[in-house]
């Protein structure tokens, strides 16, 4: 892996950059469905670019894995009621 940085945000503005990382995920979830099932999870879903249902799901896990890391280190900052 690369170089861990360390960013400090106010907690409400770290739940809009997870809204965004989430809306990304879904995306890379719905492209690797669509190439697999040629079906649109809705009407208005806009499939992203790549070579196939594989890349897309990579690209999704990528997504979740940052999700993950982000909601992990803001649980253990929980303060204790």
């Amino acid at each position: 892996m690369g170089t861990t940085c360390t960013i400090r945000l106010e907690r409400n503005d770290l739940g809009q950059l997870l809204d965004g990382l989430r809306s990304r995920s879904e995306a890379w979830h719905g492209t690797a469905e669509y190439l697999e099932s040629g079906v649109t999870p809705r009407d208005d879903f806009v499939i992203e670019e790549c070579s196939d249902s594989d890349e897309a799901r990579t690209i999704a896990k990528d997504y979740d894995r940052i999700i993950s890391t982000i909601e992990t280190q803001m649980n253990a900052q929980e303060p204790l009621a």
